[in-house]
């Protein structure tokens, strides 16, 4: 049985190679050359960091809305590099694997590590982005991983939303499992989960069944009310970044 996967789950605002980024805040274009793309990444920079947040967004739209999400982190004196994965905004290819998302996403750490000793890097994933963000932690020594609204595994939200389809099948043809799950107890650094408890998208029992797996320092800070695409409204989840970026300082 074939299947429109990445259709299923990515869900890419493309933008033409001439578009010019508007923020409030300074920032640079990036293109990182990675194999058979370029990846396009913005780098907000703010005076006398404490150090730099590399953030990894949803699975749709670019970074021409995604480029706001630096200002939680740039007024709370962090740098941030933020990318499009492949076929969004300006980055070119596409998306064919699992392998690729992770092949990328090490590129771009290596980019800010050349700027950045890996204790003054901080790791976010949001939705999509987080399982990316775990796995990629894995592979290094971030200051601090931080996960907003993550996946058990994404084959788990498969499961979820393909209910036609036997699990035993999603399990032999999916591509994409992204499993958390299995690489979450090997992250070495501390671990902060923010979750809307009433996520209508990834199910806030998701960051309830991960936690027990986390081995290293970790907090869960559930936020009631709240849903997939709102926490920023929610009072709960800046304090929850005011004190974590205030009390992990590198």
């Amino acid at each position: 049985m074939n299947f429109d996967q990445e259709g299923m789950i990515f869900f890419p605002e493309v933008l033409p190679p001439e578009y010019r980024f508007d923020f409030p805040v300074p920032f640079e274009e990036i293109n990182l050359k990675v194999k058979g793309a370029t990846i396009n990444a913005l780098y907000f920079k703010i005076d006398n960091p404490k150090g730099a947040v590399l953030y990894f967004h949803g699975n749709a739209g670019s970074l021409s809305s995604w480029g706001y999400a630096a200002l939680d982190f740039t007024s709370r004196s962090y740098n941030v590099f933020i990318v499009d994965y492949r076929g969004y905004g300006k980055s070119t290819g596409r998306i064919m694997n699992e392998s690729m998302l992770h092949d990328d996403a090490a590129a771009a750490y290596e980019y800010v590590k050349n700027l950045y000793p890996e204790e003054q890097i901080i790791l976010y994933g949001r939705s999509i982005g987080t399982g990316i963000a775990c796995y990629l932690a894995t592979q290094n020594k971030p200051h601090m991983l931080i996960l907003e609204s993550p996946y058990y595994s994404l084959k788990d939200i498969a499961n979820r939303f393909i209910p036609f389809m036997p699990a035993a099948l999603i399990d032999k043809i999916f591509k994409y499992p992204l499993r958390t799950d299995l690489w979450i107890p090997h992250v070495q650094c501390p671990i902060y989960i923010f979750h809307g408890m009433e996520d209508e998208i990834i199910p806030f029992n998701s960051s309830r069944r991960l936690v027990p797996l986390i081995k290293s320092e970790h907090e869960l800070i559930a936020i009631p009310g709240g849903g997939h695409n709102d926490l920023i409204n929610y009072p709960l989840y800046h304090e929850g970044l005011d004190r974590i970026l205030k009390s992990n300082i590198p």
